[in-house]
């Protein structure tokens, strides 16, 4: 009897230890998940997350505190998503772009159309703006594969704010959203009547230029497109330029333009240089900037690309001089000149750095069957109120700028 209540007292033991490391394994088990899932429940905890990467990488970002641009004035988080594009061991073109929140919903039909690396600057003014900006990026990053995969998200905002990570009470922003696309009609939502430009808080400047050069420190040895977020690329237009045959250039270097225009609001963005010149036929897309500043585009020479033949492999079509005040999209190395980051909100920002690659000896070749759509009909109404004043300051700016292109170019036989 002795030693069957001992052998009972033995197993009685073995068990509660059994029963102990079981508890120790389901809560080392439940506090790496914890670890995982915090901020799953701003999802519901419904839904697969990005992989650690993603979510320590967004973390580390953050916590950086990021750093100042050169004027002090703005704080960059640079990489708070990193697509996995960036190695280098063939080239690519990158196509870079730049947004405020409200029209970060573009860059859905851009990743779709693309379907390659992306490197985008987003810039969010106030603290509101801020906040709602990385929840979103981390939304797009737990929802949206080919976010995950193909852009480089760089956030910038004014010096004095501090981005951070979620935090559990905005679960109610995350509701509802149970899938990427739930993610880009948010976005849309919160773009729905903005105007370009158009800053909700004082003394908040767009730093369009800025932004260009914080997408463009992504590109490393890669071609770069640098578009506004609401124009489209004509499909499969990556693809054909990567199968060019690599032409060297004889002493002076070039950039590859892409003709730019500009769609009325309801059509659908065509695909195909055919597409576009049934609708071009129509009156339903024209030039870019046709109505508002013709001269902006019009060395492009768009009666003679509209008459090259379709459906021949993408090519170098002509070479065209630049001239004032000439603002082409184009394809070109990472190594042209950067913007210059004085110039903010309406005017002048790209000329001015069209005009220094004129001073710098670039040759301006144009593509024949690759373009550009910009969403809607750009008119004088769609405006904010104060773009006139933005641009008479940005002219003064410019007048300065070239100015300045002399004594950097000071054997360039060119001027703007």
């Amino acid at each position: 009897m002795q030693c069957s209540c001992f052998q009972l007292l033995v197993a009685a033991l073995a068990l509660v230890a059994g029963l102990q490391l079981l508890y120790l394994a389901l809560l080392s088990g439940l506090h790496g998940q914890d670890q995982r899932s915090h901020y799953a429940e701003l999802f519901q905890g419904r839904r697969s997350l990005p992989s650690d990467g993603h979510k320590e990488r967004l973390k580390q970002v953050l916590a950086s505190g990021g750093s100042l641009d050169a004027s002090r004035q703005y704080r960059i988080y640079q990489d708070m998503l990193r697509g996995t594009w960036d190695s280098e061991h063939s080239q690519d073109v990158v196509l870079v772009t730049h947004t405020s929140l409200s029209n970060l919903h573009h860059t859905q039909q851009l990743v779709e159309r693309w379907r390659g690396p992306l490197s985008v600057a987003l810039f969010a003014p106030g603290s509101a703006e801020v906040r709602l900006a990385t929840m979103m990026v981390y939304a797009l990053a737990a929802l949206c594969a080919p976010i995950r995969q193909l852009v480089r998200l760089h956030l910038v905002c004014q010096a004095d704010q501090v981005a951070a990570f979620p935090e559990l009470e905005d679960h109610d922003e995350f509701a509802r959203l149970q899938a990427c696309g739930d993610v880009f009609a948010k976005l849309a939502r919160v773009g729905a009547g903005q105007r370009n430009y158009a800053m909700d808080v004082v003394n908040a400047s767009y730093p369009n230029n800025l932004l260009r050069n914080v997408a463009r420190r992504a590109v490393g040895g890669h071609w770069m497109l640098v578009v506004d977020v609401d124009m489209v690329p004509s499909e499969g237009l990556r693809e054909a330029f990567l199968a060019l045959p690599r032409v060297t250039d004889e002493g002076m270097p070039r950039v590859l333009v892409v003709p730019a225009f500009e769609i009325r609001h309801t059509r659908r963005i065509p695909g195909t240089k055919t597409e576009l010149l049934q609708l071009y036929q129509v009156g339903e897309i024209r030039p870019f900037y046709e109505e508002l500043c013709p001269r902006c585009q019009a060395p492009t020479n768009y009666s003679h690309w509209l008459n090259l033949p379709v459906g021949a492999p993408l090519r170098v079509a002509y070479e065209v001089e630049w001239r004032d005040p000439w603002e082409p999209f184009y394809i070109g190395a990472s190594s042209v000149p950067h913007y210059d980051e004085r110039f903010k909100q309406y005017g002048f920002n790209r000329i001015s750095q069209a005009c220094e690659l004129h001073m710098a000896g670039y040759r301006f070749a144009v593509l024949s069957n690759a373009f550009l759509v910009h969403k809607g009909f750009k008119v004088a109404s769609d405006f904010h109120a104060q773009k006139d004043a933005e641009n008479q300051r940005n002219k003064v700016l410019f007048r300065q700028f070239k100015q300045e292109l002399k004594i950097r170019y000071p054997t360039s036989p060119r001027r703007c």
